[in-house]
């Protein structure tokens, strides 16, 4: 989920701060923008993939699998020396989640996935707001380097909205597992949580659009 949500290319003059130069990542090679097309494939299908799959699958199959996709693209990044720190983190998250998963080969494990994920950037999102600055201020830095007070107030207001929808979608999510109706938490996880993240989405554009004029 939410690839490339902390990758920005920028000029490289561009600086976040006085003290922090944003260099621009390196273009990614081939095999890298395949890669990262198969596992967005099995990202945003992953609840499809699951419900399709049980039947014929042990878990551990399925977890090891996923795991391998997304430790690959890790070793990947770290070979590019990739600037996106975060966006590795994450993914190895993702894999050791996986391969807990495969070790305890339970389908159960495999469904809380989705839990896990939002849980993770819920994390992320909240962390950031204790400890500023805020993930959202980071990403409009890059673009307005000088961002102005009232700026960092909307940034750090978008953060906390985030973090709301990422820490209930876990939740809906859990509910969905609990209900028990496999149909209902692909249909949930692999289709209405993208429509409401789109949604939001294209909500705070529209808002920013008002709140840049002012920049």
């Amino acid at each position: 989920m939410f690839k490339g949500f902390f990758t920005n290319r920028v000029p490289t003059k561009i600086q976040a701060n006085s003290n922090t130069r944003i260099w621009p990542k390196p273009p990614a090679e081939p095999r890298q923008i395949i890669l990262n097309v198969i596992i967005g494939a099995a990202t945003v299908s992953y609840p499809f993939l699951i419900w399709f799959s049980a039947d014929y699958f042990q878990p551990r199959s399925m977890a090891l699998g996923l795991a391998g996709l997304f430790l690959l693209r890790y070793w990947l990044q770290k070979q590019r020396k990739s600037v996106a720190v975060a966006e590795s983190r994450l993914i190895l998250a993702c894999a050791l989640f996986l391969l807990l998963g495969a070790l305890v080969n339970d389908s159960g494990w495999l469904l809380a996935y989705p839990v896990f994920v939002s849980l993770l950037f819920f994390a992320v999102f909240a962390f950031s707001l204790i400890h500023p600055p805020t993930v959202v201020e980071r990403l409009a830095r890059l673009e307005f380097p000088d961002l102005p007070a009232h700026g960092v107030l909307y940034t750090r207001r978008v953060t906390l909205v985030w973090s709301c929808f990422f820490l209930g979608n876990a939740a809906i999510s859990l509910l969905t597992i609990w209900y028990g109706d496999r149909w209902l938490w692909s249909l949930y996880n692999g289709c209405i949580s993208y429509v409401l993240m789109g949604l939001l989405m294209a909500a705070e554009m529209a808002v920013r659009r008002k709140v840049k004029a002012s920049f």
